[in-house]
């Protein structure tokens, strides 16, 4: 019987419903902070999601202000800081002072004496720059003015005058002035050859032609003016064009017969008319 009570007082406290262990016991103490916390966060989240909100509760005025000032750019900037914006024509008169020095060679001075009134006359009413001659430094000297519109004017000016002091006639070298894709090209016949003596004199003789029919001839083929001053050979036209008077000349300082050039130039002559 002992044992039937021993065995009944164990299912006894098998059936018995176990007491509940709490293990941790602080707990509910964290998780109502948490839970305050992220009620804290949550009314920030909706402080700041009400902003936007406030801002839209606004009306398009506010709105219409800030795009106004959105588009409006750096010129509403410049105006917010008190200075007010320049207009075109102030920007475009607004130049940098520059200052040029072109030097004539000693054989060169007696002609810019004589064409003096040529010369600076266009770089004046043209380009509006103050220009004079400085003997004693034998010298050109040019500057811009309040005249002065161009930014690239003293720049014209300069390749005017050096167009000139390397052997250009005024009118020649006007087009400088006029046009924006015309260039000086200039190189020496010992860059394409070494050649001395007399071998030195017919290459010049060869380019220059008898009364100066070939250079003439190449002139008027490739649209260019050419200089031949001793041994340095001066070019000016546009870039295709001076590409094609160097050729020629090129051909005719190695030892190509005038004859083979003339026919060579007139098929690029050809080409150029159907081009353009």
């Amino acid at each position: 019987m002992a044992h039937k009570s021993h065995r009944q007082k164990a299912l006894q406290s098998q059936l018995e419903p176990a007491p509940a262990i709490s293990l941790v016991t602080s707990q509910p103490k964290a998780s109502s902070s948490a839970m305050a916390m992220d009620l804290d966060s949550d009314e920030d989240e909706l402080l700041i999601t009400s902003t936007p909100a406030a801002s839209a509760l606004a009306g398009p005025s506010s709105r219409s202000a800030t795009v106004g000032s959105a588009l409006a750019g750096p010129e509403a900037a410049a105006s917010s800081s008190g200075f007010a914006p320049l207009s075109t024509a102030a920007q475009s008169t607004v130049l940098k002072n520059e200052f040029r020095r072109v030097p004539i060679p000693p054989h060169r001075m007696s002609p810019l004496k004589r064409e003096w009134v040529n010369i600076y006359t266009p770089m004046v009413e043209m380009l509006g720059l103050q220009v004079r001659m400085n003997v004693k430094r034998r010298c050109v000297e040019m500057k811009s003015s309040g005249h002065t519109v161009d930014s690239g004017a003293v720049q014209k000016g300069a390749d005017f005058v050096k167009a000139y002091a390397l052997g250009f006639e005024v009118n020649d070298a006007l087009a400088l002035l006029r046009l924006d894709d015309l260039y000086l090209d200039s190189f020496e016949i010992k860059d394409v050859k070494t050649l001395h003596g007399d071998h030195l004199s017919r290459a010049i003789g060869r380019i220059a032609g008898e009364g100066g029919k070939v250079k003439f001839s190449i002139e008027n083929a490739s649209r260019t003016r050419i200089v031949l001053a001793e041994t340095n050979i001066h070019i000016l036209g546009s870039v295709q064009n001076i590409k094609i008077a160097r050729d020629a000349i090129v051909s005719l300082i190695l030892g190509s017969p005038p004859g083979k050039v003339y026919a060579h130039l007139k098929t690029v002559g050809a080409r150029m008319k159907q081009r353009f």
